[in-house]
């Protein structure tokens, strides 16, 4: 298996390869007020200090020179760090001397050490032990612990792979190779064919830069990783210790068991061509974005809780050692990060001590819209992703006897068309025996023995879809059983009025089924239904059912023009810079992809969807399917641009980014959660940021906006009484920097001025990548804004660099946000755009509002 290793673990519950838990001399117990806590050092982790040594040596970075680019494959802090074990050793053995002297004889237990990119440790103690840590001259920083969250087929046509980025390096077979994507998310399933090495005759690499192991267990048995699956591990310490880790529903393994890590990875680098099997039917064949990249696997979310920041940061800073170039985290914090600003928290430090080592970093935005400052992705270094609809769509139908259709949906095949089917409501199907008294949940049809087979079998089952489905209580699998058991033709599902704006995803259904997922439809089908039925006697019991009608069917894929667009859950901008909500000067999110309705691997064990337990593929939607999407794409950008900074990367994604859907319209955003398609709106950048990913067109960016480490540390270093922050974190005294910048000066490929008081000037550098070229600037001002840009056109030679200077000024009073672009067109056929927001504006006329 080349120089993949294999890591076994030994069966004690808090030993994970590589970290070292240390007990204290005393027991373990602990009393209530105990927490974690991640302590951070003031002496500079590894990654850095090799950094610095570089630079003291005189070894010159990529791209122009610049510190932008990632070192060379002879010259990476993560080859240096990997050779010598013995100075995390070193490490190691310091964190437990501190705590010792710290804490002397007192209870304690450290869960993590953090080397690489944080140099510090994870530990549980009591709040008073944590002020006895923060007193000490070697501690920079004590920060309690706080937990995370989860936040195709198709796709790659949506997106034009096929006959476009894919073309352009040579097909699929060649698509993202030698790029290692690191997963931190719920595991994955080693054994599902989208994760297989043998899949083609053109057999897979060895990454050379990558030296991850593969942790061996009895859920994650040896040869479960292979060229494709290069590394895997996981990381539960924090939960452990909490006493939340349910080993007989958590794999204490990377074998994961929920089925969100093994489907993200599967978005971003699935193999291609995987058949997609669900419920008996066919619906196409898989493939990732970036089919030939390799996956390294770190798990640090489970289902029955999720997950912890300590966890998390342990799984960063070793996937950076290992060498990854991207990470994906399809995860965001329960809670906006307290703190002089949301930048400052324990996971978006590590993710900017990876982008220094140049790790490309993309997030998932939340699930949090469509309210403003929904976002769950803060910094300026992490490439946000929003969730948008394409083209596909699957629907169902209902003909009732009185040449009603009620639209639905099901995967599912549908009944004779032929014939029309009598419709019997569960509740007027009971057994004798059963009175509906005893069971306020029959109409759910969760139990077969509550009804009378004669009555049913050969007709359409009519059940209720409650609450209690939302929550898991009820299945659509176990209604279904109920149908077969009966007989029935088939089932209907109508919406409980309870249910109120519940968006229900396409449901697999082995036979004729619909849900209804529309309570004001659901009323429509039991006007017809009651009405239709003939009463005797004055007991009104049922002499005759009158209802009848057939299913079309909804295994067929329709599609449409009016993707892509925006969707409900997408979390939206502004990017609250502090948890009083003040506005950034940063766009959030980056751009939107796929996020809606999206097929791909699911784990054999996964249970994070019930109605696809036990299937191979699971369609899913949300933030958390969007951000691999980028993930994907963005190896193929680094696989034609090796020596492209994490800045440079994402500018090419962002500038080439489109605004219109597949009708030549303007991309719309769902403004609603309840008939989302009915309440939507032109999407502005703060629902789409750049707009929607355009893969081929990212290939060929002509220009791109870059930035340094240095860079983002200057626009920290700006933020009033965060030096001192600065220094817990980064071991690095704001002192040092030349100068500070507001955010809105970062050289990002968006331009969002939260308060434009008066006039603002903003400068951005634009770099060739391509050849010599001509530009023409064009722009459009945001309401109650004018600007200027200059040059308005400009000469550009290969490797060359040039200064745009923007002016901003306020024309009147006005707190609404709005929006312009600045177009940049080249002679050669290259096109990119620079959006721009300006929320509230000041001038000196006063008497506007």
């Amino acid at each position: 298996m080349g120089n993949f290793h294999c890591l076994f673990l030994v069966l004690l519950p808090l030993c994970f390869g590589f970290f070292v838990n240390t007990l204290s001399q005393e027991d373990s117990g602990s009393d209530a007020s105990t927490d974690i806590y991640i302590v951070t050092l003031k002496q500079a982790p590894a990654a850095h200090q090799f950094e610095e040594q570089l630079r003291r040596q005189g070894h010159h970075r990529f791209h122009n020179g610049s510190s932008s680019g990632r070192l060379n494959r002879f010259h990476k802090p993560r080859n240096k760090s990997r050779s010598h074990p013995s100075s995390r050793s070193y490490i190691f053995r310091v964190h437990d001397s501190l705590l010792k002297r710290a804490l002397r004889g007192e209870k304690y237990l450290k869960l993590y050490s953090y080397h690489y990119l944080v140099n510090g440790f994870a530990v549980f103690i009591t709040p008073e032990q944590a002020k006895k840590l923060s007193r000490r001259r070697e501690v920079a920083n004590v920060a309690l612990d706080f937990s995370v969250r989860t936040a195709t087929t198709h796709t790659p046509q949506f997106l034009g792979l096929p006959k476009g980025a894919w073309s352009q390096g040579g097909g699929f077979e060649t698509a993202g190779e030698g790029i290692v994507i690191g997963f931190i998310d719920t595991g994955i399933d080693p054994t599902h064919p989208s994760f297989a090495d043998d899949v083609s005759e053109h057999s897979y690499p060895v990454p050379a830069h990558f030296s991850g192991v593969c942790e061996v267990t009895r859920e994650f048995p040896s040869g479960s990783c292979n060229r494709k699956l290069v590394g895997a591990r996981h990381f539960a310490a924090s939960a452990i210790t909490r006493g939340i880790f349910n080993s007989s529903q958590d794999s204490a393994s990377p074998f994961d068991g929920d089925g969100h890590g093994t489907h993200t990875a599967s978005v971003a680098a699935g193999n291609h061509g995987i058949p997609v099997v669900v419920a008996g039917h066919h619906f196409g064949n898989a493939s990732g974005m970036a089919p030939r990249s390799h996956i390294a696997v770190y798990k640090a979310l489970y289902k029955s809780f999720g997950g912890f920041a300590a966890d998390v940061v342990a799984a960063i800073d070793q996937a950076a050692q290992d060498g990854v170039d991207i990470i994906n985290l399809s995860i965001t914090p329960n809670r906006r990060p307290p703190g002089i600003a949301t930048f400052f928290n324990p996971i978006d430090m590590a993710l900017l001590s990876a982008v220094k080592t140049g790790i490309f970093v993309v997030q998932a935005a939340g699930n949090t819209g469509p309210s403003p400052k929904s976002m769950s992705s803060f910094s300026p270094w992490i490439f946000t992703v929003g969730a948008a609809s394409h083209d596909r769509a699957y629907s169902n139908s209902i003909i009732l006897g009185n040449n009603v259709t009620i639209p639905g949906v099901g995967l599912a095949p549908g009944t004779d068309t032929n014939k029309m089917y009598t419709l019997i409501s569960a509740v007027h199907a009971l057994c004798n025996d059963t009175p509906l008294a005893n069971d306020m949940y029959v109409s759910e049809c969760q139990d077969s023995s509550n009804f009378n087979e004669e009555l049913i079998q050969g007709n359409l089952l009519i059940c209720s879809y409650s609450i209690r489905f939302v929550l898991g209580l009820s299945t659509i699998k176990q209604a279904l059983e109920t149908a077969k058991n009966l007989s029935a033709a088939g089932v209907v599902f109508f919406m409980d009025s309870f249910v109120i704006g519940f968006q229900l995803n396409p449901t697999p259904l082995e036979m004729p089924g619909i849900i209804i997922p529309s309570p004001e439809d659901s009323k429509i089908l039991l006007q017809y239904y009651n009405s239709s039925l003939e009463r005797k006697g004055l007991a009104r019991k049922i002499a005759r059912f009158g209802a009848v009608a057939t299913i079309s069917g909804g295994l067929k894929a329709n599609y449409s023009i009016t993707a892509p667009k925006v969707m409900y859950y997408s979390a939206r901008g502004p990017d609250p810079e502090d948890s009083s909500l003040d506005d950034a000067d940063i766009m959030k999110p980056n751009l939107v992809a796929p996020g809606n309705m999206i097929w791909a691997a699911w784990s054999s064990l996964g249970t994070d969807s019930v109605e696809f337990q036990g299937e191979s593929f699971a369609m899913m939607s949300g933030t958390s399917m969007a951000a691999p999407h980028i993930a994907g794409l963005a190896a193929l950008v680094k696989q034609k641009f090796p020596h492209f900074s994490p800045a440079a990367i994402a500018s090419a994604l962002s500038t080439t980014a489109s605004l219109y859907d597949k009708s030549g319209g303007p991309i719309m955003a769902q403004r609603v959660y309840a008939d989302p398609d009915v309440n939507q709106s032109p999407a502005t950048p703060f629902d789409m940021g750049s707009g929607f990913v355009d893969a081929t067109s990212a290939l060929d960016p002509g220009l791109i906006l870059d930035m340094t480490y240095d860079d983002y540390m200057s626009f920290l270093c700006g933020i009033n009484g965060s030096g001192p922050v600065i220094l817990n974190y980064t071991g690095q005294n704001c002192w040092g920097c030349n100068s500070t910048i507001g955010s809105a000066d970062l050289n990002l490929p968006s331009i969002t001025i939260a308060r434009l008081n008066q006039s603002k000037m903003v400068e951005k550098t634009v770099t060739n990548i391509a050849g010599n070229e001509t530009y023409k600037i064009g722009w459009s001002a945001p309401y109650g804004v004018s600007m200027k840009v200059t040059p308005t056109r400009f000469f550009i030679g290969m490797g060359e660099k040039q200064v745009l200077t923007i002016i901003f000024n306020a024309t009147m009073n006005h707190s609404v946000a709005s929006f312009g672009r600045i177009g940049l067109f080249g002679d050669r056929g290259h096109k990119l755009g620079i959006p721009l927001s300006v929320i509230v504006k000041l001038s000196y006329n006063t008497t506007n509002s």
